[in-house]
């Protein structure tokens, strides 16, 4: 059997929408981007089937039966879905209640890297073993003295090899 051209068309403007609106910033986008989808992966599947008979051996020739592997995954696909869809919900009503909007912002420590990252990657960056104050703002950013690294940012005590706790600093 060979798929119709108008749903081969259609999965692909689904796949192309969904994929462009996951790219967006607002959490409601990104929802609508997740169902188109997820939509779009359910017609895929089902052009990928053959029409027939029932699947149940005794009442359809076996030639002349629906293969039924396409119907459970595109059931499988409605139900993850689903599952994503009320997660994404979830986490846009979370923003919406606590910021007022839906829009993902970039995180402060995102941005702190990427400078780190373009500052080293730009031009006099020969001198690799000597490290400038704004470097160690980022492994002290209280300015205490004491490295976050060595508590995983925490002061709560640590265990040591032997199960003994330490605190630290």
């Amino acid at each position: 059997m060979t798929p119709n051209l108008t749903y081969v068309l259609v999965v692909g403007v689904l796949f192309a929408a969904g994929v462009t609106l996951l790219l967006e910033r607002s959490l409601t986008r990104v929802l609508m981007g997740v169902i188109l989808l997820g939509n779009g992966a359910n017609l895929l599947l089902l052009t990928g089937g053959q029409a027939g008979g029932a699947p149940i051996v005794g009442t359809t020739p076996e030639d002349e039966m629906s293969d039924p592997l396409p119907q459970a995954m595109v059931l499988t696909a409605i139900v993850i879905t689903l599952g994503m869809t009320a997660f994404l919900l979830a986490l846009a009503y979370r923003s919406w209640h606590l910021v007022g909007h839906d829009e993902v912002q970039d995180d402060v420590e995102d941005r702190r890297i990427m400078e780190l990252a373009d500052r080293d990657e730009g031009p006099g960056t020969a001198d690799v073993g000597e490290s400038d104050e704004d470097d160690l703002d980022v492994l002290d950013p209280i300015g205490d003295g004491n490295d976050r690294r060595s508590t995983g940012g925490t002061d709560r005590p640590t265990a040591t090899a032997t199960g003994d706790a330490r605190r630290p600093g």
